[in-house]
Formats: structure tokens, C-alpha cells, sequence
């Protein structure tokens, strides 16, 4: 069974986590890159800078944030690509998108997870 799976990156890294893609713009603190043991880094595919700054993880903004990055992913060329890739990696195995937020349900990863679950039921 394909899955997508969500993961912060403070956790540490399972057998199981399959393909492990950090999908947050800047480096999380604390973490050595050996440590993560990332598979990718697609920073590119994060909220941009503007939408990040301006949710700021506060969750009465939670609802707006979604809808805007699910806009920023349906219409930015490079993160179409990226959403391409992952489903890709997905299709061939399980797939953990690792995150730095604390709030584990109220971020960007979240978001992107569910774009990437109604794309994969159109294909």
C-alpha cells in the first residue's frame, strides 16, 4: 500500500519512514544534516515566504492558510513539479514528509498532504 506519511523531523528516523523528504523552506534548528538521514530537501515546495511570515503557526489562521497554499501549490510551476515528484516516490513506496512545526496538526505539512492525496485520486 502506497502511503504518505507526516513525521517532524525531531523525531528520529524509522525503518519504515521509506522516502524521507524535509519539506520546510529553512533549516530546522538543531538537527545535523547526517542526522536527518533526508532523502530530499524540497524547500522549494514550502509555503513562500509572504504566507509562512503571515501564519506565523497561529491556528485561527489555519483555515485561510490552507486555502492560500493549496493555491500557491495548484499554481507555482515549481511546486507542481515537486508534487509531481513526490507522487512519484509515492508510487513506488511509502513516502515521510518531515517537518520542524510543533503544532502537529496546524501546518504546512499537513496541507500539503492532503493536496497530495486528492491528486493521486485524479491519477
Amino acid at each position: 500500500m502506497k502511503k504518505i506519511n507526516l513525521k517532524r523531523i525531531y523525531d528520529p528516523p524509522a525503518k519504515n519512514d521509506g522516502c524521507r523528504i524535509l519539506i520546510d523552506r529553512l533549516w530546522p534548528r538543531g538537527i545535523k544534516k547526517e542526522d536527518a538521514k533526508l532523502s530530499f530537501w524540497f524547500k522549494d515546495i514550502a509555503p513562500g515566504n509572504e504566507l509562512r511570515k503571515w501564519f506565523g503557526h497561529r491556528q485561527e489562521r489555519f483555515p485561510e492558510f490552507r486555502l492560500k497554499y493549496k493555491e500557491e501549490l495548484r499554481k507555482s510551476p515549481e511546486k507542481i513539479v515537486l508534487l509531481e515528484q513526490i507522487i512519484r516516490l509515492a508510487n513506488l513506496g511509502t513516502v515521510t514528509l518531515l517537518y520542524a512545526a510543533r503544532d502537529t496538526r496546524h501546518n504546512h505539512a499537513v496541507v500539503l498532504r492532503e493536496e497530495l492525496l486528492e491528486r493521486m485520486k485524479i491519477i
